[in-house]
């Protein structure tokens, strides 16, 4: 499901923050390792998908590293504590917008795509 990758921007910053590991390009939580360049998703695409602010186009740099992301293995790893500081609507215009679309029904922790 590739399609589910934009999800996962702030989804890898805040699970930085909440006590999974960033080892590499892999981010370890709940024992499972998922692929993807995180350091390039906080900074390059924080801005983009947290609460604060409007909706906004992601730059082409945040569009190159949502396109590395291993989409549903983040999407499983998305809580309450993520969805405080991401919006998960702001986070699927992103996904859209660099290519790669969160089909309907799609769901990322408590989030689901209409």
């Amino acid at each position: 499901m590739a399609n589910s990758n934009v999800q996962f921007i702030m989804i890898f910053a805040i699970l930085a923050v909440t006590g999974a590991l960033i080892p590499g390009n892999k981010i370890v939580a709940l024992g499972q390792e998922c692929d993807g360049d995180f350091q390039g998703l906080i900074t390059q695409c924080t801005k983009f998908v947290q609460r604060q602010g409007s909706q906004t186009d992601p730059s082409p740099e945040c569009c190159n590293v949502i396109k590395t992301l291993d989409v549903p293995c983040v999407c499983q790893h998305v809580t309450d504590d993520i969805q405080a500081v991401i919006d998960m609507a702001k986070v699927a215009h992103v996904a859209q917008y660099c290519g790669i679309p969160l089909a309907h029904g799609t769901t990322c922790g408590s989030f689901t795509i209409p």
